[in-house]
């Protein structure tokens, strides 16, 4: 007997509600602790519009992420608490790590560039909408 898998989530994208900018228009979630392991990787960019929705699971007080192995540089927005923006990186280039997030609850990774062109800044209201 072959068992049912489950439904993949909607497509939805991220919305600045403070700014009234999108910050991507399909957003995939990055899944659980493989997918988030995973990430990125094998991966030669991202399609402008596009990102991926870290939860941090872990049960941590803090986020980071890392580039090892990436191919190209991104933007990470760290959510906090009901989703307001409280850290952002811009254009992180591979090798290198991000800020650790005391408070982060879930990031963004946006192709480099993206925090700047939706005005994003710290303080900011994040929301997720369903893409009909």
């Amino acid at each position: 007997m072959r068992q049912s898998q489950a439904p993949e989530a909607p497509p939805s994208r991220a919305v600045n509600q403070s700014r009234g900018t999108v910050l991507c228009t399909r957003l995939e979630d990055a899944g659980g602790l493989a997918g988030q392991g995973r990430g990125l990787l094998g991966r030669d960019g991202l399609e402008p519009g596009t990102g991926m929705l870290f939860e941090n699971g872990r049960f941590t007080p803090f986020m980071w992420m890392h580039m090892f192995f990436m191919r190209f540089a991104i933007d990470i927005v760290f959510l906090g608490r009901g989703d307001k923006v409280i850290k952002i990186n811009r254009r992180l280039k591979p090798w290198r790590v991000s800020s650790m997030v005391f408070g982060a609850r879930r990031a963004l990774e946006l192709p480099a560039g993206a925090a700047d062109e939706s005005s994003t800044q710290v303080g900011d209201q994040i929301t997720f909408e369903p893409v009909t």
